[in-house]
Order: structure tokens, then sequence, then C-alpha cells
């Protein structure tokens, strides 16, 4: 074998190292202990999930969904545990949403791990949403994505004048996953299509009014909550209500300014109730004001397979279930993961931050109706089992 024979060996080899080498890492990275990442402890009456990556906003990965879910079942069937608490380090975020970077990257490389991720993550949306302990969720900060999904199915959501509501998928190829084709159709009017469609942000008791939280409380106020909810001696489900309540009765931030959509909620409802996306386009079009025309102008940013999916993903959870509304996003995730705009999204938003995606397609007339169904198909027996 000569030099450039060998020389080609050994960048075939090189490159076929790096490769598993990057794949171990993933794999490892799935797999090793969490501690750091996430705090599961037992307090007083409660057991205390708290996110612990402030550095990277306490966004959501494999490892931390791995050890919440064991945990939150072991806590369910405690009888010395009366409530679950769940809460984010750093005093930015409660969680930014899942660690799509990681995600996009693992999936270029491995499918099984975004199988996995997906899964796991929406097991533990529905453990949330099927707890039959009293969960409260602090969403204090940017809460957002995954961030959503660990906490808007709990019973109870606390926000504070810094949380920051959003669900921003279509802006990245994706879609209002972790349950959202269940929850935001159900919010008031159209909002919740408005929210998917534009990942309109919320902030501060705004995200009370929209009824994504339960209650409202002053920041300064919520390590003091926190330590009354877990001084209660075996409290019921109305024993914590009560201390909610009253928490929520005493903030007085923003007490009397109106909802930032309210004098909008018209146009949102009559606009965002079509039945296609290119309806609501027309519709924001034909109603010319300059909130519909800057929505217009978000909305055409986005991935028109995104917001084609997400259209058709609330119109159907409607009237599902929370957990047949996540075995459908599963089925769409997969199906995202196997296609070219959400890596393109991710790479355009968080690698390069040139905020210039192409999608592809380019346009919606280009997303036909076979296309569209193709992703909402049954997986057969590699559907989520819950």
């Amino acid at each position: 074998m000569g030099l450039p024979e060998v020389w080609s060996f050994m960048c075939r080899f090189n490159s076929f190292k790096r490769t598993n080498i990057i794949l171990q890492h993933l794999r490892m990275s799935m797999h090793m202990d969490a501690a750091g990442e996430v705090l599961l402890e037992r307090r007083g009456c409660a057991g205390v999930i708290t996110l612990n990556r402030p550095k990277f906003l306490n966004a959501l990965t494999f490892n931390m969904v791995r050890h919440i879910y064991p945990q939150l079942k072991n806590w369910e069937q405690d009888p010395e545990t009366f409530m679950i608490i769940i809460k984010g380090a750093g005093g930015k975020a409660f969680c930014s949403g899942g660690d799509i970077r990681a995600i996009s990257e693992a999936g270029g490389a491995d499918q099984k791990i975004t199988q996995d991720f997906f899964r796991e993550e929406y097991r533990l949306n529905n453990a949330i949403g099927s707890c039959q302990k009293p969960y409260v969720a602090l969403i204090h900060g940017i809460t957002m994505g995954g961030g959503v999904g660990v906490s808007v199915h709990g019973q109870f959501r606390v926000a504070t004048e810094k949380s920051l509501f959003a669900m921003p998928e279509t802006a990245i190829g994706l879609f209002p996953d972790v349950g959202g084709g269940y929850f935001l159709p159900r919010l008031q009017g159209k909002l919740g299509y408005f929210l998917a469609l534009t990942g309109f942000r919320l902030k501060g008791r705004d995200v009370y009014t929209a009824g994504i939280a339960t209650h409202f409380v002053d920041s300064e106020k919520l390590g003091m909550l926190e330590e009354d909810l877990i001084a209660l001696k075996s409290p019921s489900k109305e024993n914590i209500a009560d201390v909610l309540e009253a928490y929520h009765t005493k903030s007085k931030i923003d007490q009397d300014k109106s909802f930032i959509l309210e004098e909008h909620m018209d146009k949102i409802n009559s606009c965002f109730s079509a039945n296609t996306v290119e309806q609501i386009i027309e519709n924001l079009q034909q109603d010319g004001s300059s909130f519909a025309l800057e929505q217009l102008k978000v909305i055409n940013k986005m991935s028109p397979t995104s917001l084609k999916i997400t259209l058709r993903q609330l119109m159907e959870g409607s009237s599902k279930t929370l957990q047949e509304v996540l075995i459908m996003e599963y089925r769409l995730s997969q199906a995202c993961m196997g296609g070219h705009d959400f890596y393109e999204g991710v790479r355009a938003v968080l690698i390069d931050k040139d905020q210039s995606p192409k999608w592809k397609p380019a346009n919606l007339k280009e997303v036909t109706e076979e296309d569209l169904n193709s992703y909402f198909k049954s997986l057969g027996s590699n559907d989520l089992k819950l």
C-alpha cells in the first residue's frame, strides 16, 4: 500500500472514528448521571423537582426526562408525599424548552436517539397530566416548548411578573408539541391557534389571564410560597389551592393592567377561525389593520409545512384526550425528524443564527394534502405507547 492509499485509508478511518465518538458521546450524555442537571428532593410534605441548568436556561435534556419520570411515579405512589413542586434554578428561566440543538445534532447521526427522546418526553407529559398528586409548577421566567410540557398539564401553574411564555416551534420547522395540540385549542376563543402559528410571547400577568397559569404571585414572594406549601401537614388538594389563592389574592403587580391582546381578540377570533392557513392569511390581509399586517409578516417567515401541520394538529386535538394528542404528536415528531425544515430551522435560528431559513417546500401551495397526511400517518408497532 503506497503513501496516498495509506493517507486515504487514515482519513476514512478518522472520519469513521469521529462519527463513532460523536455517537458514543451522545449516548453517554443520554445515560450518565443527571444529578447536576436536575435535583430531586423530598422536602416536608412535597417532592421537589429543580431543573438545574441555569446557564442553558434550564433546557430539558434526555437525561433530565429519564430521571424525572421514575421519581414522579414513585412520589405519586408514596403515601408520605402529598404534592409535587417543579421549579427552575437561576431566576431567569423555568425551562426554555427541550434541548433542541442537541436533538438536531443527534437526529442527524442516530434516528433511535430522537425516537427515544420524544417518546420519553411525551410519556413524562402524560404522567404529569394524569398525576394523582397535586402538581405545582412555579413558571417563573422563560417558559417555552418543553418547559410548557412539564408545567401546563399539571393541576397548578404559578406565574410571576417575570414569566415569559411562548410556543415558537413553527419558526424552527417543528410544531407546538408536548401536548400543545391539547391545551392550545382549549384556550379562550382562537387564542391558542394564534399563539401556535405566530409564536407570540405572553409576559407576566398575561400568562395568567390567557389561562396558561392558574395563579399569579409576585416573584419576591415565590420563595415564601414554596416554604408555606412544604410546611403544610398532610394537605388535601383544597389546602394547597387555598395557600395558592391567598398569595394570588395579595398580589398587586399589574393587577389593573388589561390583557395585552384584549383589544385584538375579536380580530384573532375572526381571522384564526379559518380551516386552512391560506384562509387565515387571506383574513389577515382583508382585515388590513396594523395588528393583522404585523401577524401576517410573522406568519410569512414560518415554515409552510409547520404552519399546515400545526393548524391541523390543533383542529384535531380540540376533540382528543391528552393521551390521543401525544400519540398524534409523536407521529408528527418522527415525520419532522425525517424531513428538512427542522434541521434547517435549528441551523438558521440556533447554530448559524442568520435568521434566514430556506424552507422546503418554500410556500404553502407546495405543501399538498398528501404531504400533510403523511405526517399524521400511524407508525404501527412504533407508535407511542402510554
